[in-house]
């Protein structure tokens, strides 16, 4: 692909790459660290599992309410002010981590203030913008930019753990922040808001492919767009939302509870980790591929396939465990994470083939509330029936059911019915 200028390079691959490394710092202190920091800290500082846990769920409902502001943000304002806001919010949050003596002091530093700050650094901020920059490649360029968010497993969870482990976890959550800073403000100023606003195209087509049709599904695309009220208003927006609210309660449970799970398990610390790292691996190496086919194929039958492969995988997982079968968990690690690639490239190019690229950020923050509170409660329940009963099989296999009836009810979403569009300036989009 080529700038509409006849450069060379097109400006969206520097967009891919700060998307992944972006989301390598989003999701990975949101998600993939706080297994390791579990045991320790509730030890040190006397809580239940549940109580350590609640910071997390309730993360995920401060993530909705952001998000449905956020959204909008971007489609105004493009993704580099929300990113560099972000940054700062995050890298003094991760920062008063390292002083948490209090349960309260966790909730608001971690279940508040370090959620603000990855939702204004993380995935609907660059996967939207992403959307913006790519329509004929959008499942690629998404399922290249969310590698980041598995390359967090695979380094972030293993090296938090070993940091906790030969110094502590309060000097381990300041290296958390050293890290944020230095890797995510450079990216945040790379961020465009869309290739229309610096001359380019979408795909990085040149004004003669443009003029010669080449670039129709881009025009489509735009044309078909829906506002933030007409997504509201179609049944195909809810279904959705249920849908993929159940595919992402089994990612949420598993980052968390793994290391605790297997541990209990009579597993070492590092087995445990390295069980992350393991699914981290596939789910990485998996996204091109996922994007090559989501590019090329029907996305509802693939994101379908994907649901239920997470769902037989947790399954299987459950019953590794009970089996202690070390080197069998490790392989229903990997087809989980097999499932894991294709989540946010599939998540993603549906939203967006849907409801079009113009008001996207709009209207997938509106779906965060509804998604977001769906799985808010998973984890805590999970971390509350092993707080009574001493086991997590049992809230597992509901997870791993759950998984399934998502895949089901993926495959039989209709596209919202078509509307006219009353021409109107962004700005004004609500």
């Amino acid at each position: 692909m080529v700038a509409a200028d006849g450069g060379k390079w097109f400006y969206g691959y520097r967009i891919v790459a700060a998307a992944f490394v972006s989301q390598f710092i989003a999701m990975g202190i949101f998600s993939y660290v706080l297994g390791p920091f579990m045991l320790p800290m509730i030890e040190d500082l006397g809580w239940s599992r549940a109580e350590y846990t609640l910071s997390r769920s309730l993360g995920q409902l401060i993530m909705g309410l952001v998000g449905f502001a956020i959204g909008t943000s971007v489609d105004k304002l493009g993704p580099r002010p929300l990113m560099l806001v972000g940054t700062t919010i995050m890298v003094v949050a991760l920062s008063l981590h390292s002083l948490v003596n209090q349960l309260w002091q966790w909730l608001l530093l971690n279940g508040v203030m370090a959620t603000v700050g990855g939702a204004l650094l993380g995935n609907l901020v660059v996967n939207v913008t992403l959307a913006k920059w790519f329509v004929e490649k959008r499942g690629q360029a998404v399922a290249w930019a969310a590698m980041g968010v598995s390359f967090a497993g695979i380094l972030l969870t293993p090296a938090v753990t070993l940091a906790i482990d030969l110094l502590d976890w309060r000097t381990t959550w300041l290296l958390l922040a050293l890290m944020t800073a230095v890797l995510a403000y450079p990216v945040a100023l790379v961020m465009r808001r869309t290739p229309e606003d610096h001359g380019w195209h979408p795909d990085g087509k040149s004004d003669a492919e443009v003029a010669d049709g080449q670039a129709h599904r881009a025009a489509a695309d735009f044309a078909r767009s829906l506002t933030r009220t007409q997504a509201l208003r179609s049944s195909a927006f809810y279904l959705l939302v249920f849908a993929f609210g159940l595919f992402t309660i089994n990612i949420v449970v598993m980052l968390l509870q793994t290391v605790p799970y297997l541990t209990d398990a009579g597993f070492s610390r590092s087995q445990a980790a390295y069980a992350i790292t393991i699914a981290s691996i596939p789910a990485m190496l998996s996204k091109p591929v996922w994007g090559f086919f989501i590019d090329r194929l029907p996305a509802k039958p693939l994101a379908a396939l994907g649901a239920v492969m997470t769902g037989v995988a947790l399954f299987a997982i459950v019953y590794s465990v009970e089996a202690a079968s070390l080197w069998w968990i490790y392989a229903s690690y990997i087809l989980l994470g097999l499932g894991w690639g294709g989540m946010i490239p599939l998540t993603e190019v549906i939203w967006g083939s849907y409801f079009g690229r113009r008001y996207l950020g709009a209207v997938r923050s509106a779906a965060l509330p509804f998604s977001l509170i769906l799985g808010a409660g998973a984890p805590l329940a999970v971390s509350w029936h092993h707080d009574v009963t001493g086991s997590y099989t049992e809230g597992l296999l509901i997870v791993a059911g759950l998984n399934v009836l998502s895949g089901l009810v993926l495959q039989f979403i209709p596209p919202p019915a078509p509307v006219v569009v009353v021409e109107k300036e962004l700005s004004v989009e609500i």
